[in-house]
Parts: structure tokens; C-alpha cells; sequence
């Protein structure tokens, strides 16, 4: 198979899946996080601001992993492409070249 033929599928996800993945859902968590602890501060309860300063905290910690989750999945396969099956080499080369493809 060429790369010409999944082309198109690699540039979606490369191109549009992985970066709305790897920096919208952090975003999304991180403005989420902080619009609730905006609310209980304009509440001025203490117990409302705790829960929230927690669940901002938490939400920054998963906001980090899904930005890393990325990194983390692209090194693997990097790492599962440089196999030594001769078998193997020429399928993972060739998938590595073809997601590395401008």
C-alpha cells in the first residue's frame, strides 16, 4: 500500500484529530476548571471554593496527561518501527515514512 492511498486518512488525523486532541481538551478543562472556581468565589463560600480549587487541580493533572498522551503514543510507535523482524522493518518504515510525509 502506498502512501498515496491513505494520504488523506493520515493528514485528518495528523493534521486535524491529534491537535484538537492534544490542545482543545486541555484548553476545554483548564477554562472549565476556572469557571467553576470563579463561581464559588463569587459565592464566597469556603467549602464551594475548596471542591473547587480540588477540581481545578484535577483538572489541570488530566489536562497535562491528555497533552502528553499524544507525545507518548507517537514515541512508541516510533520506537515499534525500529523493530528488528526483517518481516516487520519494511511495514513499520513504511508506516513511519508515510506519517512523517509533508
Amino acid at each position: 500500500m502506498s502512501c498515496d492511498q491513505v494520504m488523506p486518512i493520515i493528514r485528518i488525523v495528523r493534521d486535524g484529530i491529534l491537535p484538537i486532541f492534544q490542545w482543545g481538551i486541555p484548553i476545554i478543562l483548564i477554562v472549565l476548571g476556572t469557571i467553576d472556581l470563579g463561581k464559588a468565589v463569587i459565592a464566597s463560600k469556603e467549602e464551594e471554593i475548596k471542591k473547587a480549587q480540588q477540581m481545578l487541580i484535577k483538572r489541570l493533572i488530566y489536562a497535562v496527561a491528555v497533552f502528553f498522551v499524544v507525545t507518548i503514543v507517537t514515541l512508541v510507535f516510533g520506537l515499534f518501527a525500529k523493530t528488528e523482524d526483517s518481516n516487520l522493518t519494511n511495514v513499520a518504515n513504511s508506516w513511519l515514512d508515510c506519517w512523517n510525509h509533508p
